[in-house]
């Protein structure tokens, strides 16, 4: 008790929130932490680490609608956290706090997927016993959870599935489906910091869980009291079972149906750079590189698998920092590309050579409106959609996606569908529309339809007859699709259609950056830009909980002298996607002005900031007008980045 009295004093004396107070009493009081566990809680106090005893407990983590993701490692390390400390210097145990994921969260999570699983099958009426995959990537600890989960999920009475060891996110999706499970773990916290780590469920269309079984597994989670978690902090893998190579080898035949021309891979061969960023890349990209003889060259200190991403300023392929060794290497060697992946692999970044011979990164709005284009034009020519184009075909982006995708699919006849930020709504999409052939060619044909043991051609040709053919889709944030045999954004497969489009303008003696000139001058000049507000910490909490409340209360009539012609509130309009569905109501902004620029406002998932993604267009007459157009549209886009930043610190104060 003298401990709790410390607490409440340093409460009462303002060095503890009164947050952290309530949920530091709440744990102590339960008498479900490990020796190790209250001593560093006692170790933190008596060091009066204030500060960081604030972080770990002024709120308690949430199992959100994706999972959880967070910090494991402390501000501080106590003597009893740390303990022997592993072989890339993290603490032995992940950090104690309730704003922590750790051991005990982990168990949490995972004893409510498991409950609300065997509801569901029991609702269901199959009574079959609850089946979860798990996969992880290099992290700190991210092993560790993986077996901690899967021996809670066995404990609780399930049948629970690992790998030898990392896979790739988009990996643990198709494995999902593959093996019929009822759902799928992947431990990551994707491109964050190193001392961040995560929590990802999927169910069993291998695609991330929306409503309803969102809302169901976070209900169950926050029931999970935490005097059953005990019962689950050891771990025993008697009943654990170990894949085999085959689910690999599976989902490297299926990541190879995202090619359409493979000719093309004898007819040229462009020199590719190959980073994964110390991550799972390593795992899944080579074996498909190499099944189509592509020319690349990895760098070497980054295939080393390093949960502190030693090498790398940022391991996110979104951020140049990614690319610095493969840059480089590209220079010795005079390499036409350069590609990097994120540590769990469902996210590319790549870079290819301008007519001057420098090196240009490309954003993820560009790449995918690339990608997008090519391989439209090519299943046309390969009469693999009808030439004239078809509403039975779609193209799938996010509406904070660039709206020249949207532009390509009408030019080519296509349906294009926007969905919310997250490739959930992907997925989501890919599974309405698998339901919809099934429902149909059985009530019309009498057929019960195996899907995923349908070969691609037969499934196409179905899905144009009887539902919605999936053609592309990707957003923003460097993550594309092309398979409807995995549910989320996947690298490699981002990877090898790059290679394809890269083979193609090397016949065609184009460079990539001419090949998206092209498509400028087609459809019209698009920009797109980021902003990025950090706000840290519970005060930045509340700082970014304004400025989307203000919005609501307080929309703006103009941006930079500009006036707002609309404003689309998606927490409260009604609004529904080019398939007639209703999209689901979220805190998000979408703003129009009367110039024809736009911009979104909405806050991170995952990470402490509110995001803005600007949007500019105009069409250029000729090339000779496209730099200069440019260049306008550009100036335009960065003005009004500066007057939403400034007009969103006065929000942040409301």
């Amino acid at each position: 008790m003298a401990l709790i009295d410390t607490i409440k004093n340093a409460g009462n004396d303002g060095k503890l929130m009164a947050d952290a107070v309530t949920n530091l009493e709440a744990w102590l009081k339960a008498h479900f932490l490990p020796f190790w566990a209250e001593k560093a809680i006692e170790e933190l106090v008596d060091a009066k680490a204030w500060d960081d005893l604030n972080d770990r407990f002024y709120k308690q983590m949430k199992f959100g609608t994706g999972g959880i993701r967070g910090r494991t490692i402390g501000l501080t390390s106590p003597a009893s956290e740390m303990g022997t400390p592993t072989e890339h210097g993290a603490p032995e145990h992940a950090a104690v706090g309730t704003n922590r994921l750790n051991d005990f969260l982990v168990v949490r999570a995972t004893v409510g997927l498991y409950r609300h699983c065997a509801k569901y099958l029991e609702e269901c009426e199959t009574y079959e016993t609850p089946k979860l995959v798990i996969a992880h990537d290099v992290r700190h600890y991210s092993r560790h959870f993986c077996e901690l989960a899967a021996s809670t999920w066995t404990k609780c009475g399930g049948l629970a599935m690992i790998f030898d060891g990392p896979r790739a996110t988009p990996h643990l999706s198709f494995s999902v489906r593959h093996l019929k499970a009822t759902a799928g773990v992947v431990i990551t916290a994707s491109h964050n910091p190193p001392h961040d780590n995560g929590f990802k469920a999927y169910f069993s269309d291998g695609a991330q869980v929306v409503s309803p079984h969102a809302e169901g597994i976070i209900d169950e989670v926050n029931q999970v009291a935490l005097t059953e978690v005990p019962d689950f902090l050891e771990i025993d893998l008697e009943k654990v079972v170990t894949l085999p190579a085959s689910v690999d080898e599976a989902y490297y035949e299926v990541l190879e149906e995202n090619v359409i021309d493979p000719d093309l891979f004898e007819e040229a061969r462009p020199k590719f750079v190959l980073t994964p960023n110390h991550g799972t890349g390593a795992v899944s990209a080579v074996p498909l590189l190499e099944a189509f003889n592509v020319d690349f060259h990895p760098v070497e200190e980054q295939m080393v698998q390093d949960p502190n991403f030693s090498t790398v300023k940022s391991p996110n392929p979104e951020n140049a920092e990614a690319f610095e060794h493969a840059l480089k290497l590209a220079e010795e060697i005079q390499a036409d590309a350069v590609i990097a992946t994120d540590p769990d692999a469902d996210r590319l970044g790549v870079g290819a050579r301008t007519l001057d011979g420098t090196m240009q990164l490309y954003t993820g709005n560009q790449l995918g409106s690339c990608l997008a284009e090519y391989r439209v034009t090519k299943m046309k020519e390969q009469e693999i959609i009808p030439a004239e184009g078809t509403e039975k075909a779609a193209l799938i982006k996010t509406f904070v996606t660039t709206p020249l995708q949207e532009a390509i699919a009408k030019a080519h006849g296509l349906k294009c569908i926007n969905t919310l930020t997250g490739f959930k709504w992907i997925g989501e999409k890919l599974n309405h529309y698998q339901e919809e052939l099934e429902l149909n060619i059985h009530e019309e044909e009498g057929i019960a339809l195996n899907y995923d043991h349908t070969d691609q051609g037969t499934r196409i040709s179905m899905l144009l007859d009887y539902s919605t053919f999936y053609v592309f889709g990707g957003e923003e944030s460097y993550g594309y699709l092309a398979s409807d045999r995995v549910r989320d954004k996947d690298a490699s497969a981002a990877i090898i259609m790059f290679a394809e489009l890269m083979c193609y303008l090397t016949k065609q003696g184009l460079t990539l950056g001419q090949y998206l000139d092209s498509i400028y001058l087609k459809y019209g000049y698009y920009k797109e830009s980021l902003l990025n507000i950090y706000m840290e910490g519970p005060t930045g909490q509340q700082q970014i909980a304004n400025i989307i409340e203000s919005y609501g209360d307080n929309p703006p009539a103009e941006i930079n002298g500009v006036k707002v012609s609309k404003i689309t509130n998606f927490g409260k309009d009604d609004i529904q996607d080019a398939d007639g569905k209703p999209i689901p109501k979220e805190k998000f902004f979408f703003v129009e002005l009367e110039d024809g620029f736009q911009y979104a406002v909405r806050g991170s998932g995952t990470e402490p900031k509110i995001k803005f993604y600007t949007f500019g267009t105009a069409k250029a007459a000729d090339e000779a007008a496209l730099n200069q157009v440019k260049a306008e549209v550009d100036e335009k886009v960065e003005k009004l980045k500066t007057a939403l930043e400034a007009d969103a610190h006065v929000r942040a104060g409301k």
